[in-house]
């Protein structure tokens, strides 16, 4: 088709994300979506957030095609518990508007979350798909992308023209991941392709770092069978193991241009090559004081990752087991953060830099916070409005935040419940992590690629908290499926776990 045959298409593009922990003990409100961000219409085509790198490709795409692209609300909260119905109503509703005042609209891209759940049990990216289609009718094309962590539900696939999903943890690829689906959506509003979509469900729930194998070596075997004819798209669906919903679990998703039946095979495939790695991905923590030992006599700067309080899964942030034995065993040169502890950020900006102070951290939000922990420490420096370098070089606001300094530990607090991505949560306050050997962080996955180029040795460590690492007892009560992987040794009956003999071809 040459650029004049080309039609003229109208787009509008939205976002709402919320990764939904339903046994958590928060409730997500409006609070929390002005603390991640809401901006709309031309203002997200500045914006920094994962979610408007995004939208801002979407509109250069759309731009270099001749297309009209208009952005509706882009809405984010941090992961935390459901969100509150009348917040996301108003959320759902100004799409809505907005798609109504657009008049006819070709193309509807979303930025999704896939695993928001509201306080009365509403699956948010399934109502809103229905809303919008309700809006745009049969023929417009809606497309949505979503972090791999969703509940990738049939219901969604169905509502759906094409989904696209993230295929790297940490999610480093949303913006290629927005390009392949505007290129699909876009091709399918032209009548050049009719996307088809196939679901395997691996009945595991998990989690599955891709920074190693064999999850490296997963990701490009959906990268290979991508460059079959027909296949427009091939994403695992991780799962959200704190999500107690239908579907939760791992689910493989295949798009292929009006081709069900190799999408179906496809989809297959994959889905026997990750079952058979299931043993291999089960994580194995060791406990504090082990990796407390191997940080201590390895060389170099060792990163710790305090697993069972990772915000970016709905923690609370402030659990103190970590630091709690890092002061018992008489730690140097080592830092840890950031805690969410507004109270002490306060105390540090009224007493100012330089004192002294008696500090009760942490162990304030509920039972997985633990014990708050008394310590004395100096107030090295605050910040009124600091923040760190997110997802994607994105910035991340970490509000009223303040650095501590007791018995030879940097502890960061923050003001906004987030996990830790960067390094500039510490250096952004003055700690200079090069003189550190040990620098703890709030986070399970997500600060591995922007440490990891200063650390010698990164350690997963098990801590208590919110997110229950052992996924065999998770106290599940929706999910549909209770024989899956690791609480089944076999659920697919496979015997040994080695895929069958699947030889998609093209069509």
């Amino acid at each position: 088709m040459t650029e004049r045959e080309r039609p003229k298409l109208s787009i509008v593009a939205a976002g709402l994300q919320c990764e939904t922990n339903t046994f958590s003990p928060f409730v997500t409100g409006m609070q929390s979506f002005v603390e991640g961000g809401i901006l709309r219409g031309d203002a997200v085509l500045s914006g920094q957030g994962p979610d408007h790198a995004a939208a801002q490709r979407w509109s250069s795409l759309a731009r270099r095609d001749g297309y009209a692209f208009m952005p509706s609300v882009f809405a984010l909260a941090h992961p935390s518990g459901p969100t509150v119905q009348s917040v996301y109503e108003g959320f759902r509703n100004e799409i809505a508007a907005d798609l109504r005042a657009a008049g006819q609209v070709d193309v509807v891209l979303l930025y999704l979350h896939g695993a928001m759940v509201t306080t009365e049990g509403v699956s948010c990216e399934v109502d809103l798909v229905r809303h919008v289609r309700s809006i745009v009718g049969p023929d417009a094309v809606i497309g949505v992308e979503l972090d791999p962590h969703c509940h990738l539900s049939r219901e969604l696939v169905d509502e759906a023209d094409a989904i696209v999903l993230m295929k790297q943890y940490p999610h480093d690829d949303f913006v290629e991941r927005a390009e392949e689906l505007y290129d699909i959506c876009t091709a399918a509003r032209r009548g050049e392709v009719h996307p088809r979509s196939a679901i395997f469900d691996c009945r595991m729930v998990g989690f599955y770092p891709t920074t190693s194998e064999p999850m490296l070596g997963l990701i490009e075997a959906m990268r290979e069978a991508e460059r079959m004819p027909k296949i427009l798209s091939v994403g695992l669906a991780h799962g959200f193991p704190w999500g107690d919903r239908a579907a939760n679990g791992s689910r493989v998703l295949v798009v292929a241009d009006d081709a069900p039946d190799l999408a179906e095979t496809v989809a297959a495939q994959i889905g026997h090559a990750f079952y058979a790695f299931r043993q291999k991905l089960l994580p194995r923590l060791p406990s504090i004081d082990a990796a407390l030992d191997a940080a201590q006599v390895g060389p170099g700067l060792c990163v710790l990752a305090d697993m069972g309080d990772n915000p970016g899964g709905g923690a609370p942030g402030d659990n103190t087991a970590l630091l709690r034995r890092m002061l018992d065993r008489g730690l140097r040169n080592a830092a840890i953060g950031g805690f969410w502890d507004p109270m002490v950020a306060r105390l540090c900006l009224e007493a100012g830099i330089g004192a002294t102070l008696d500090f009760r951290i942490g162990g304030k939000t509920g039972h997985a916070s633990g014990d708050p922990l008394d310590v004395r420490g100096v107030v090295r420096n605050y910040v009124e409005d600091h923040q760190q370098v997110g997802l994607g070089g994105s910035i991340c606001p970490l509000g009223l935040s303040a650095w501590i300094e007791a018995d030879g530990i940097d502890i960061v607090v923050t003001s906004i419940r987030v996990q830790t991505f960067d390094p500039t949560l510490f250096t952004g306050l003055g700690v200079d992590l090069s003189t550190r050997n040990i620098v703890a962080v709030k986070s399970s996955q997500h600060f591995h690629s922007r440490f990891q180029p200063i650390a010698e040795t990164i350690l997963w460590v098990a801590t208590p908290g919110a997110l229950n690492m052992d996924f065999a007892t998770i106290d599940y009560r929706a999910k549909d499926d209770k024989a899956y992987f690791p609480r089944d040794a076999d659920p697919l009956g496979l015997g040994d776990g080695s895929s069958p003999p699947v030889e998609p071809s093209g069509e």
